[in-house]
């Protein structure tokens, strides 16, 4: 009887991990290094007054906004794409800005004006899903 319990046990536990560990069918799934920024002009395009995104949109505070790294473009994290953030699983982002051409890889989660925010968001790995269009 243990044997079967034991059996049913790990049965179980091995497709709640499965299931946890793979995306939904209208996701895909990346790791990236994660920062943050803000709108100053030291951290945003140059010549504007640090609201102006690389596409030109308007980022004002609150936005749930990421810049990304340009290789990510190729992965299909395009201007306007809805992303998922590890620890904000409730809200989804949206790409709306692109970082310097240096870095790969990598997120910036926008965090307004308010830089102790972004300075105590640091630096962390974090898994980001894209949200794909829906098969009709």
């Amino acid at each position: 009887m243990k044997s079967i319990l034991f059996s049913v046990s790990l049965i179980l536990f091995s497709l709640a991990w499965t299931s946890c560990s793979e995306p939904p069918p209208n996701e895909k799934c990346m790791e990236v290094i994660a920062t943050a920024y803000n709108s100053t002009p030291a951290q945003t395009r140059p010549g504007t007054t640090g609201n102006i995104t690389a596409w030109g949109d308007t980022l004002e505070e609150g936005m749930l906004s990421v810049a990304i790294s340009r290789d990510l473009l190729d992965s299909g994290f395009v201007h306007g794409s809805k992303i998922r953030i590890e620890g904000y699983d409730d809200e989804l982002f949206v790409v709306n800005d692109k970082m310097n051409a240096r870095y790969t890889n990598r997120v910036d989660l926008y965090m307004g004006t308010n830089v102790d925010s972004a300075r105590q968001f640091g630096k962390q790995k974090l898994r980001i899903c894209l949200q794909l269009p829906r098969e009709e």
